[in-house]
């Protein structure tokens, strides 16, 4: 009797490569997702129903007057104040009632001499011609001109009260009072300043370069003011 041979141990199948197509699918998946809200970002900032667009529906602008101008600009100062405002409740606290407005107002002021009120004897010429004397009055100053751009409110306070009115108002406190108060310091610092009297000279330079332009040898200048 031939014997049987024995059996052989059952052997374990070796791991079958890994696939390289998911990978594939994977990463263009991950691409395609990756372009959609790139894409979808983009349709958004494009669209954006709640950004606000401003639409311009003003009149076109009505020329209601010209006016001559007889007057030299002959400086500009240019002024920067910080207003501080505040406002208190006599029986509140600032917590509950209260403010206090820290603003920036920059400006600037022109100064200015008018020629218009010159008398015929305030130029007077020589009989040759070669000398004349101008009698000028003294610069001016303009109102101040406060720059919308350049000035803000960089800190505010407000109780609780006053939260609450500007909250529930239509027109909530707007910033006029800050405006007006910031015009009218430019413009007493613009008085104390050197700006008139440095109008004064660049009017008084002007003169005498175009009187000498015009063929005079000697050219005075004296202000109204002066003997």
């Amino acid at each position: 009797m031939t014997p049987t041979p024995p059996e052989a141990p059952p052997t374990t199948p070796a791991p079958a490569p890994r696939s390289r197509r998911g990978w594939r699918v994977l990463a263009g998946f991950v691409v395609i997702v990756v372009l959609l809200a790139a894409g979808g970002w983009l349709a958004w900032s494009w669209v954006d129903p709640l950004r606000e667009r401003p639409i311009d529906r003003s009149q076109p602008v009505l020329l209601q007057s010209i006016h001559d101008l007889s007057r030299f600009e002959a400086a500009t100062g240019s002024f920067q104040v910080v207003v501080d405002l505040e406002k208190d409740a006599a029986f509140l606290p600032d917590a509950i009632k209260g403010t206090r407005t820290l603003f920036v107002g920059a400006g600037s002021v022109d100064a200015y001499v008018d020629f218009s009120g010159l008398t015929g004897d305030a130029v007077t010429v020589s009989a040759d011609r070669t000398q004349v004397t101008v009698r000028l009055p003294r610069a001016q100053l303009e109102r101040p001109s406060l720059d919308n751009e350049r000035s803000y409110t960089y800190h505010q306070q407000r109780g609780i009260l006053d939260r609450v009115q500007d909250f529930l108002s239509s027109s909530p406190q707007n910033q006029q009072e800050l405006y007006v108060l910031a015009e009218r310091k430019i413009g007493e610092a613009a008085q104390a300043s050197d700006l008139r009297n440095r109008a004064d000279q660049n009017a008084k330079a002007m003169l005498e370069g175009l009187m000498k332009s015009l063929g005079f040898t000697k050219v005075t200048i004296r202000f109204a003011d002066e003997p």
